[in-house]
């Protein structure tokens, strides 16, 4: 896992990338978002689709409400990057677009587009 920080309207975001899967469950999120927690002091922080499990994109699962809920409980917010189309759900389609209606998880196409939403306060 490579994290890098960038300062963007006075916010430090944390920047992640992996080759590897980092998040397969509740427990490898909030291992994940210490980590970064840790090593950076970030809150805010950037990670590609590829660094998630796939069954966390798999509503009837429930990993993805349960990851969230965690962020959102240690106030960390999330931009997750990749290509969202594919999925056909249309539960799917309908989450991602509530959560890109707030403020704390985000479901985007580029990093540009990750950073203009965790730099708002």
């Amino acid at each position: 896992m490579e994290i890098r920080v960038i300062k963007e309207n006075n916010i430090e975001i944390a920047i992640v990338n992996s080759d590897e899967i980092l998040i397969t469950d509740v427990q490898s999120a909030l291992d994940f978002f210490a980590t970064v927690d840790y090593e950076t002091g970030c809150s805010r922080m950037i990670i590609n689709k590829s660094s998630i499990c796939k069954e966390f994109f798999d509503l009837s699962t429930k990993i993805a409400g349960e990851i969230l809920q965690k962020f959102i409980n240690y106030r960390k917010k999330i931009a997750i990057i990749g290509d969202f189309s594919i999925y056909t759900s249309k539960n799917l389609k309908d989450f991602i677009y509530e959560c890109n209606k707030g403020k704390d998880i985000f479901f985007v196409s580029n990093e540009k587009h990750a950073i203009e939403k965790l730099s708002m306060d």
